[in-house]
């Protein structure tokens, strides 16, 4: 990666702070139609009903709403400059994963969709950074993808779901597509996706605010007790959503490893709590107490700002949790932007202002 420099006219803050935000989604304005293509359903698609927003339809099945700051790069470029947002890291909604799919049509519509990143990065060098989709049912797909993202169209890692089809990502299937992000240096960005028990508790949008935050736990825990980061120390890892429910309950799990070895300890006998300060989580969590938690728990080293752009559980004033608390400037500069860097395995000379 070449240096290049990012000039910020207007800023708010007294302290003139830079913000990478490392957690936003991205998608194509169009795509063909992969029902027809592939030959059957439970594909994405956006139905563009109206000027300036779409709907994500699962074949009939409304699944969202969204606007076109979804698609429009140039829309986002103004959403950050209203917000001193210098760096956007790119990657495609969870539900686009498509690990239910057959490996070759998922890697299809992975190699669109990173290709689709890769051109916006293109087009806009200073502006973002981008992150790739990988099938992660096939293993060997994967990771020939993962090679070609970071080889030949300059992503910089891959943004993995909390589980494949169930397995969690302890499972030995999984661990090859780990192992070469390690050796590739590629970052790694966890989002939590098909929630366990989604099906038990559709009210009241619990799959996002409750089955999320367990999910991402889950995944955690599965890594730690898995082994996956004894195994590869220097994988670079992010979760979404502060670690989910991680860091509140890192006291129950560590309790449960050290009253029920014979449970928890089968795989990796390293305590959990170890591993606090191994992996980074972005700040995305809505309340200043959790993140003084988060800081308190992982430290003020593995704490990147990350604001679900453009989706409505993200942060509206991207920053805005880290810029109003007390820490001081060293720690605010830390989670607004060189953390991430840390985590995306980028020099801090790399973007100047």
């Amino acid at each position: 990666l070449e240096p290049v420099v990012i000039v910020e006219k207007y800023r708010i803050s007294h302290y003139n702070y830079m913000k990478l935000d490392i957690h936003t989604h991205i998608l194509p304005k169009t795509w063909p139609d992969l029902k027809k293509k592939y030959g059957y359903g439970g594909w994405i698609q956006l139905d563009h009903t109206n000027v300036g927003c779409s709907r994500m339809m699962k074949d009939d099945q409304f699944f969202r709403e969204v606007e076109s700051n979804l698609w429009n790069p140039e829309e986002r470029i103004r959403d950050c400059a209203n917000h001193n947002v210098d760096v956007q890291v790119l990657s495609t909604v969870p539900v686009m994963f498509s690990y239910w799919a057959k490996p070759v049509d998922a890697l299809d519509i992975s190699k669109l969709l990173n290709d689709h990143i890769a051109g916006i990065i293109g087009q806009y060098p200073t502006r973002f950074l981008g992150l790739g989709t990988v099938p992660m049912q096939d293993a060997d797909l994967a990771i020939k993808e993962l090679e070609r993202c970071i080889k030949d169209i300059g992503l910089i890692g891959v943004q993995l779901g909390s589980n494949v089809n169930g397995k969690n990502l302890d499972d030995e299937i999984l661990f090859p597509v780990f192992e070469a992000a390690a050796d590739m240096g590629a970052s790694i960005f966890i989002h939590p996706w098909d929630v366990m028990g989604k099906e038990n508790m559709e009210k009241y949008w619990l799959p996002w605010l409750v089955g999320m935050p367990a999910e991402t736990s889950r995944a955690i825990c599965s890594m730690i007790f898995g082994g996956v980061f004894e195994r590869l120390p220097n994988l670079r890892v992010a979760f979404a959503h502060g670690g989910g429910a991680f860091p509140s309950t890192i006291g129950r799990v560590q309790h449960g490893f050290d009253v029920r070895p014979d449970l928890c300890a089968i795989d990796n006998d390293i305590a959990p709590i170890g591993y606090l300060g191994k992996f980074w989580v972005d700040a995305l969590v809505h309340d200043s107490t959790i993140l003084d938690l988060l800081i308190n728990k992982l430290g003020e080293n593995k704490i990147a700002m990350g604001t679900d752009y453009p989706f409505p559980l993200g942060e509206k004033k991207p920053g805005k949790l880290i810029e109003s608390s007390n820490y001081n400037n060293d720690i605010k500069n830390k989670l607004l932007y060189s953390n991430a860097l840390d985590w995306l395995g980028i020099d801090k000379t790399y973007f100047t202002i």
